[in-house]
């Protein structure tokens, strides 16, 4: 994956990422997270510290005797405590790196912590189950999102890392994604821009599409994305992806994947996000700061086929039913005179279909076929 290069345009303090460290303001600051159930330790890192502790307790100390013990015994042989000594070893080095790990990821809140407050942000350790609507915050399980750093002007951004964990049989897998989620003004038709300039062997994404939604854009904006929306959403997309529009995501997130669903728009990526690096934050930042500056101009879409059918259910509807629904707004923000939707009635062509992932299965196949077809000889 090609390193993105920082954006000149982006402006913010990054002193407290890499300025030294008061030790008691962070054993403060971890303690106001555990009173807030945001501290961030998950599973992972509560095992660690139960084993450094049993280690502390019970196998260093054991260790420690039965070599005592072998040397002082009049007879015994030299060579039958090296395998102890090298267990030992072993172990005091597991100890050291457990606490060593613990310690770092407390002294990277606290930084982003200062790092937010410097830049006007606020910081948060831990959200579990994130409720986004985005395609990566409904898989797996064990979802969580960490060190979230978020802003409220000149709209709401979040900056996170998120990780959620799929089991298969016996095994599991955890992916772990970095993200920025911007608050949009309107909701949109549900469009997925997939960057060509980080995939392998095929799309990264998480999610297949139907090969009917792909919609070609002029320019060579094709060269670096490829856009996917809903099918009869074609002209919308054409209109929400100018040409300025286009220049913006090709100069400013052409290594990021994005998806717009509903009010909000993600950008997404296989590498942290949240981090104590610089120079990501400068490329995000950038990019971000780039893209909302022409965000505005989308407020003015309307869904034409949400309109006219509400408008038809309205005309339907009881007296008493419309009379309710003539002090409310639609979901896509129209004007204020026209009526919202009753209960029940479906946004139909809003969200992407999505097509099953032929191309990893027939690799399992194959692969599997492979395997057995090697084990007959």
């Amino acid at each position: 994956m090609t390193t993105p290069r920082p954006a000149s345009t982006a402006s913010f303090d990054a002193a407290p990422l890499t300025e030294p460290v008061d030790p008691k303001a962070v054993t403060a600051f971890a303690a106001e997270l555990r009173a807030r159930g945001s501290s961030g330790t998950n599973g992972s890192s509560i095992i660690a510290i139960v084993v450094i502790a049993l280690m502390a307790i019970i196998v260093v100390p054991v260790v420690f005797t039965t070599i005592v013990g072998m040397v002082s015994t009049p007879g015994g042989s030299g060579f039958a405590i090296v395998p102890l000594v090298i267990f030992g070893a072993v172990a005091v080095v597991i100890a050291i790196g457990s606490f060593v790990g613990w310690r770092r990821a407390r002294v990277t809140r606290y930084r982003l912590h200062r790092f937010a407050q410097a830049n006007g942000m606020s910081y948060e350790g831990r959200v579990t189950a994130p409720a986004l609507p985005g395609m990566i915050f409904s898989l797996g399980g064990s979802r969580m999102s960490t060190d979230l750093v978020r802003g409220t002007t000149p709209r709401f951004v979040e900056f996170g890392n998120y990780q959620y964990t799929v089991k298969r049989g016996k095994s599991s897998t955890t992916y772990r994604w970095g993200y920025v989620a911007v608050k949009l003004d309107v909701p949109l038709p549900n469009i997925v821009l997939d960057a060509k300039g980080n995939n392998g062997f095929g799309s990264n994404l998480p999610a297949s599409f139907q090969r009917e939604q792909r919609l070609s854009l002029e320019g060579d904006f094709d060269e670096y994305f490829t856009l996917y929306c809903p099918e009869g959403y074609e002209r919308d997309a054409l209109y929400l992806f100018s040409p300025d529009i286009m220049a913006r995501f090709i100069d400013n997130a052409a290594e990021l994947d994005v998806e717009i669903v509903d009010d909000w728009m993600f950008l997404y990526t296989q590498r942290r996000v949240s981090t104590l690096d610089p120079a990501t934050w400068a490329w995000l930042f950038g990019a971000v700061g780039a893209l909302i500056t022409k965000l505005d101009q989308w407020e003015r879409w309307r869904d034409e086929r949400l309109l006219l059918e509400n408008q038809t259910a309205a005309a339907s509807a009881s007296p008493a039913a419309s009379a309710r629904l003539a002090n409310e707004r639609l979901p896509f923000a129209p004007p204020v005179g026209l009526l919202s939707p009753p209960p029940g009635v479906a946004h139909e062509g809003r969200r992407l279909k999505r097509s099953f992932p032929w191309v990893p299965v027939v690799f399992m196949i194959a692969f599997a076929a492979f395997w057995f077809w090697s084990r007959s000889f």
